[in-house]
């Protein structure tokens, strides 16, 4: 027992605690849990303000006796371990041979190793018939080891090791894990950092989810998540772990590599990340493993009846911890043990070595087995996480501890030789000199080691599935009729043609229960609360309560079965569950139609980090940027104003964006959205604008659907007929209407005709654009191809105005593909304002008027008519023509 100067009553104290000892000693470590639990809550109760949960001594939570039997042959596993590691810091010296610039990662992996080996060895269950496949989430940094694991066992050559972050002519692997350009090895991006957890999270729900739709058997899979200490400060990477806890994923399991360093130094030098990631963990009623002290610790632990090593290490600080492993035994005998005499006494008996060999648990592969075995089993329906304690660099010589050790890539022949002779690789000093790989022989007992192991646990891993197996059927366009159809005289928002048109899929026997609806607490300002009703809220143990608009038509309805995945307010837990349901064909041979709802501004802006990341994990799936444009949504003003989404959506190249006005642009793009993403599993994803504007919305035209798909098509020709002057009006979006209504103007008021053509897609016209121009530079003798949008306009008499609720520079992107055409962008530069509509659209001058206005300039531009032409628009419309630029307020 520690001492303590406040204890008013020793031998009280030591009854309490020879009772918990005996509780332990007779009914086991469970039961004295649970009656510490009991206390604790009564202790609550009675208003005596304990804490849940807090940071306790700095010891492992699994003591020896609560091992399990380590079901592995430590020696083979040694030797597996130690080639491993080579050939981790092998590929990376390699790499910066070839140039320098190239970089790689030393340090993280050096000091998770054992963490992954064990894992590999006995816990990872890869897909097969008996099992649909744990997903495991592998800390960025760590990705040459995983690579090394993957050679060791025959997955990957020699040769691409040796093109480690050299992938341009192909036979390269990637700096970190990236299915995008790894698609049949790595399942998730994470070197992102805060990502890989956040994913973890909500696709350890959506595993449940799938289970309780019947969809699939999750029960006995389980979602691994690495991460490091410093990793933790990510705002992503402990955002939602109270929402885990809550959802009862007893299938999460976290595991933290504590090296207590980040990339410039220690994570807390002068505090314990470890107690603080106890207390957030504990807090959050998830399960908390303290993996801190390897087997060699436990002797001492025994031997010492003082209590004064675990005082000790209750007062060292993450500093402390630092130096001890950058220095020697000799180093942590005097300035760990060295305190008190009483512990000096404790290590008398061991050599420098001795004490310089009692290592952290997260380098013991015994104790790291026991955490990974209560982690599985846990049966109290909450997450688990794993808090391991290791040396950055651990075992790479003067870079272990180093504050500098992230950043080192290189090792000299020297420093090469003395890990050789750590890790006993039989290489000679030539071999060395060149860096050489070792491989184990194909009929060597390591070998077979790593194969019986991996055919335990179902075969390779990590592997990732690029097809579903089975496909849905993709509906015809006809089935939407209803919205192809159009309102007639009756006005509503685009946003209610597309719930619509998920009302339609949501009743196709064949996708009903594929389809996945996933919004952050807005469906009712979405217009989406019909569904409440219709599909329900997901929830595991469903409504255990009565709503209090139980007896109203919407009523707030949890279930079991629920279709919606409402994630309250929180933007990243939903896009990360979107990510989960948009990969599920590849993480769980089950193909989902998922929709996600949000506001425009808190989509693409808020999250474009998962955006993109979504990318490199080959979504697919619908994103609905609901209340889209600057000027759409009257009142909210500044933060809620998109001018910008598309924008940020063009920098992702399988991110196809549309901007459409009418009921029937949008079921041809979800139409034809399907077909690419379902029938012909492409490894795009769409996101899709709407708006609450209401307004009438026409039947289809003829012929239009193509021109949809392609982002650009002429909805209202002007009279060709006609010997007037004429204009090409382009919009999209809200803005497409005020463009129909400035064709009227300037056919009434001025004599101008116009062609009125709807821009579903600048961001679509612009890749096709850059295709053929690609394809022209490098084809010099061929015919020139024409771009789409060029085959519309080029040849169209006039001049060129586009106008959209956006940025201008996202209709400036076809500008170039239209050379010697007068072009004109109107757009919303600036922050958004709180007015109305009207207003909005006045003081970005993206109105009916300025659309006018600009159309005339472009004619006078071109000699078709004069400056004073001009001037009478602007005097005929008010328009204020020394008002200050939106631009700059």
């Amino acid at each position: 027992m520690a001492d303590n100067n406040n204890d008013i009553d020793r031998f009280e104290t030591s009854e309490w605690l020879a009772a918990l000892q005996n509780v332990i000693e007779q009914d086991g470590s469970e039961r004295a849990k649970y009656l510490l639990e009991q206390l604790t809550q009564e202790a609550r109760a009675k208003g005596l303000g304990v804490a849940a949960s807090g940071s306790r001594d700095y010891i492992n939570t699994i003591r020896p006796e609560e091992q399990p039997h380590y079901p592995g042959d430590a020696a083979i596993e040694k030797r597996i371990s130690a080639y491993a590691r080579w050939n981790a810091v092998a590929m990376v010296v390699r790499a910066g041979h070839v140039d320098s610039s190239l970089g790689g990662h030393l340090a993280s992996y050096a000091s998770s190793s054992t963490l992954y080996q064990v894992g590999f060895n006995h816990h990872y269950n890869a897909e097969s018939p008996e099992n649909g496949g744990d997903l495991v989430y592998f800390q960025g940094h760590s990705a040459p080891g995983i690579y090394s694991r993957a050679f060791l066992e025959g997955h990957l050559t020699e040769e691409q090791l040796d093109h480690y972050r050299q992938e341009v002519a192909g036979k390269g692997i990637s700096s970190y894990p990236h299915p995008r350009t790894m698609p049949d090895f790595w399942q998730f991006p994470t070197v992102s950092m805060g990502l890989g957890p956040l994913q973890a999270i909500y696709n350890a729900q959506f595993l449940k989810y799938l289970d309780n739709q019947g969809l699939a058997d999750t029960k006995n899979r389980k979602v691994w998540a690495y991460l490091g200490d410093g990793e933790t400060d990510e705002p992503e990477s402990l955002g939602c772990i109270a929402q885990a806890a809550y959802m009862g994923l007893d299938n999460l399991i976290f595991v933290v590599n504590c090296n207590l360093q980040r990339l410039d130094g220690p994570v807390r030098g002068n505090g314990s990340i470890v107690r603080e990631l106890e207390g957030l963990f504990g807090g959050a009623d998830w399960n908390v493993i303290k993996l801190m002290w390897g087997s060699r610790w436990d002797a001492l632990f025994e031997k010492d009846k003082s209590g004064l090593l675990i005082k000790r290490m209750n007062e060292c600080v993450d500093g402390d911890y630092q130096a001890f492993k950058h220095n020697d035994g000799a180093f942590i005998r005097e300035h760990f043990f060295g305190k008190y005499p009483e512990l000096l006494d404790l290590v008398a008996d061991l050599s420098d070595d001795d004490i310089w060999r009692l290592h952290r648990g997260g380098h013991d592969p015994v104790k790291i087995h026991a955490a990974y075995e209560q982690a599985k089993n846990s049966s109290n329906g909450k997450p688990t996480v794993i808090l391991a304690q290791t040396v950055k660099g651990f075992r790479l010589g003067s870079i272990m501890g180093d504050n500098n050790a992230h950043n080192i890539k290189k090792m000299s022949t020297e420093q090469l030789m003395q890990l050789r002779d750590e890790l006993h690789i039989p290489l000679t000093d030539k071999q060395v000199e060149d860096i050489a790989y070792v491989k184990f022989d194909e009929k060597s007992e390591e070998m077979q080691y790593m194969r019986d192991c991996r055919q335990k646990l179902g075969g390779k891993y990590p592997h990732r599935r690029q097809k579903v197996e089975k496909t849905l059927p993709v509906p015809s366009l006809d089935k939407f009729q209803k919205v192809l159809d159009g309102t007639g005289d009756r006005e509503v928002s685009s946003n209610m043609n597309l719930v619509r048109v998920l009302d339609t899929l949501y009743k196709d026997k064949a996708l009903k229960d594929n389809v996945v609806t996933i919004i952050p607490d807005e469906s009712r300002t979405l217009g989406l609360e019909g569904l409440f009703r219709q599909v329900g809220i997901y929830s595991a143990v469903g409504q255990l309560y009565t709503p209090v608009d139980a007896g109203q038509l919407i009523t707030y309805k949890e279930d079991v079965k629920g279709k919606i995945l409402q994630q309250g307010i929180n933007e990243a837990g939903s896009f990360a569950s979107w990510m989960a349901a948009s990969t599920s064909y590849s993480s769980n041979n089950v193909q989902m139609i998922p929709f996600y709802f949000f506001y425009s501004m808190f989509g693409m802006q808020r999250i474009a980090d998962l955006a993109w990341a979504a990318g490199d994990i080959h979504a697919r799936g619908f994103l609905i940027g609901g209340l889209s444009g600057r000027t759409a949504l009257p009142g909210e003003g500044l933060q809620h104003a998109d001018g910008h989404s598309h924008v940020i959506s063009s920098v992702i190249p399988c991110c196809v964006s549309y901007d459409p006005t009418y009921g029937y642009e949008i079921a041809v793009i979800i139409q034809r959205g399907m077909t690419r993403m379902i029938e012909n599993q492409e490894d795009v994803y769409y996101y899709i604008t709407m708006m609450n504007e209401n307004y009438a919305h026409p039947a289809m035209p003829k012929g239009v659907e193509e021109g949809i798909i392609k982002g650009l098509y002429c909805m209202k020709p002007a009279d060709s007929k006609a010997k007037k002057k004429r204009v090409q009006l382009l919009g999209s979006g809200s803005i497409l209407r005020e463009v129909e209504k400035a064709a009227d103007m300037l056919k009434a008021d001025f004599g101008v005709e116009a062609d009125v053509w709807s821009a579903t897609s600048m961001n679509e016209l612009r890749k096709d654009g850059l295709h053929c121009e690609r394809w022209n530079l490098l084809h010099p003798t061929e015919k020139a191809k024409v771009s789409y949008v060029a085959e519309c306009l080029a040849k169209q008499p006039g001049p060129v105005i586009s106008t959209t609720d956006y940025m201008r520079v996202y209709s400036d992107q076809i500008r170039q593909f239209l050379p010697g055409k007068t072009f004109v962008s109107l757009g919303t530069d600036g922050f958004g304002m709180s007015d109305t509509r009207a207003a909005l659209r006045e003081h970005f001058e993206v109105d009916s008027r300025y659309i006018v206005v600009a159309a005339l300039s472009a004619l006078a531009q071109d000699g078709e008519v004069s400056a004073k032409d001009v001037a009478k628009a602007i005097k005929k419309y008010n328009i204020n023509a020394d008002a200050e630029n939106p631009l700059d307020l």
